[in-house]
């Protein structure tokens, strides 16, 4: 079913009323830039985009029903913007759909927890009624299997309890210095002791839920704070059988303390999911085709896919909803740029780069020809910091983007000149494992000062990036509609170049290999994350 692009009136109003933003200054006569900037500006269409991308699509986690959906709704857009779009698909995943779940307390008192199944978990045959244990505080491995059986028809804890879950901001500002100290150590202390009552498993701990659910758990119950007010990390899991579920750091602490009094805390849990099997996994690429030189490419991307905690709305509906709308804007001011445009929608980027590492495995003859990549995964905007990836012609190139764009938005960017080749952890490295010039935009400061930087800007790093509370009330508007303009900018103004980047590149300290280059996953078997 196609959503719904209907925006309340209200809503829509409200922000209208955010983009009375003119610019005062165009460094350049290009009537190309001053169309963009009015397009972008005059004309946004990030609210509504964002409104259904993460209200009513909402989290789009690989191999998921949802996944698939926000492929054909953006594919279904870019047709009607008179942009030729596709789906390209790279491989298989595994096919899970997420149902309800409730957690309850029911003994030795009735209360609601908060908290959900993780992405991949298994179901439960209904509502599981059973008694809480804490992970064994065991001596050694052999120690830890002989008290395995215990866990059979239970659930059980895995993860450390906070003694307070109050964010350290707020202890520094309220708490006396000697609570403070006490606090800090005693949270510290609690951190060690756990490893290595984790250690003492001889399990990797990203292993020790198949342990337990290889021995009978009724579930297992773990709380990832992300040191934030009611913020969970939200991630997936490797049980078969058992349910892994999440609560946030209050309820688990409740429960935890409870099970170590000998207080007999026992929880229902009613945690509902499908799995699909093995399920045909897309990138949806949209391409604007050049005149002069149709062959010779300028890529802009960003990942699509997010986790399932909340709607993906910071990481990287943003980035999303960046691209289309500036392939949307370019599509009506530069219907006809000299290099062929890509936009592309990754999938899978949060398993490994999986969909941008196929696209360059599958391209070559693409990645041959490419001008440059222009990469959107940095959550609020606007762009404030571009690293240069050590490509030495780069910075003079986008010396010469900037010097065109109102200074509105170009004032804010710094560059880093060279810059060092980044190591992974977004899309725009599988196009420099390729030797391809690729740059990746950035939010908060550069590099250097004591500034927040990139994931730490609007605290993302603490109450956003793969959490509970990514939602769409996160974003910033007028950042996300200035992040789009931008982007539409620097693809405009590269597609025009009239030579390709250099891609002469600075080479990694002591002649040392780029550390990140793995082939794709095509498959949930093939998982290399």
């Amino acid at each position: 079913m196609k959503p719904s692009v209907r925006v309340g009136l209200a809503c829509s109003l409200a922000f209208v009323a955010t983009q009375a933003a003119v610019a005062q200054s165009f460094p350049s006569d290009d009537p190309v830039i001053r169309a963009i900037w009015e397009e972008g500006v005059e004309r946004s269409q990030v609210y509504a985009l964002g409104q259904v991308m993460m209200d009513s699509i909402g989290p789009r986690l690989t191999g998921s029903s949802a996944m698939a959906g926000a492929n054909d709704w953006a594919v279904a857009r870019y047709a009607e913007w008179g942009i030729e779009a596709y789906k390209e698909r790279y491989g298989t995943w595994r096919g899970w759909e997420r149902g309800i779940s409730h957690i309850d307390l029911v003994s030795p008192r009735v209360r609601s927890l908060e908290g959900m199944a993780a992405a991949w978990s298994p179901a439960t045959d209904g509502p599981v009624e059973a008694d809480v244990v804490v992970l064994a505080d065991a001596g050694g491995p052999e120690a830890f299997e002989a008290w395995l059986p215990e866990v059979r028809g239970k659930f059980v804890l895995i993860s450390r309890p906070e003694s307070s879950c109050r964010p350290e901001d707020n202890l520094e500002w309220f708490a006396r210095p000697e609570t403070l100290a006490r606090m800090t150590e005693e949270r510290e202390r609690a951190a060690r002791e756990w490893r290595e009552r984790e250690e003492n498993t001889g399990l990797d701990r990203r292993l020790l839920p198949e342990a337990l659910d290889a021995a009978g758990a009724a579930g297992i119950i773990r709380s990832q704070w992300s040191e934030g007010w009611g913020v969970n990390k939200i991630f997936g899991t490797g049980a078969e059988r058992a349910p892994v579920v999440d609560l946030s750091c209050e309820a688990y602490g409740l429960v935890y303390r409870l099970a170590e009094n000998g207080q007999g805390p026992v929880l229902r849990v009613d945690a509902r999911a499908r799995f699909l099997g093995e399920v045909p996994v897309f990138n949806a690429i949209a391409e604007i085709p050049g005149t002069a030189e149709p062959e010779e490419y300028v890529i802009l991307g960003g990942h699509y896919d997010s986790w399932d905690g909340s709607d993906g709305a910071l990481d990287n509906g943003t980035g999303a909803v960046a691209i289309m709308e500036a392939m949307r804007i370019l599509k009506r001011a530069v219907p006809n740029p000299r290099r062929t445009i890509i936009g592309a929608l990754w999938n899978g980027e949060e398993q490994g780069l999986n969909g941008s590492r196929a696209f360059v495995e599958d391209h070559p003859e693409i990645l041959a020809r490419t001008h440059t990549v222009f990469n959107v995964d940095h959550g609020n905007g606007p762009v404030t910091f571009i690293p240069m990836q050590g490509f030495a012609g780069a910075a003079g190139r986008f010396g010469d983007w900037l010097g065109k764009i109102p200074s509105e938005l170009a004032d804010l960017v710094t560059l880093e000149i060279p810059g060092m080749p980044e190591s992974g952890g977004t899309d725009h490295a599988s196009f420099l494992c390729a030797g391809v010039p690729a740059f990746s935009f950035h939010v908060g400061a550069g590099r250097g000062d004591d500034s927040p930087m990139d994931i730490n800007r609007w605290d993302t790093s603490i109450y956003t990036w793969h959490t509970n509370r990514d939602s769409f009330d996160k974003i910033i508007f007028e950042d996300l509609r200035d992040d789009a303009v931008m982007t539409a900018l620097l693809v405009y103004l590269a597609s025009e170049d009239p030579d390709r980047m250099p891609r002469d590149q600075r080479a990694m300290p002591g002649g040392s290999q780029w550390p990140d280059c793995r082939p794709p996953a095509r498959s949930y078997g093939q998982s290399n994350r």
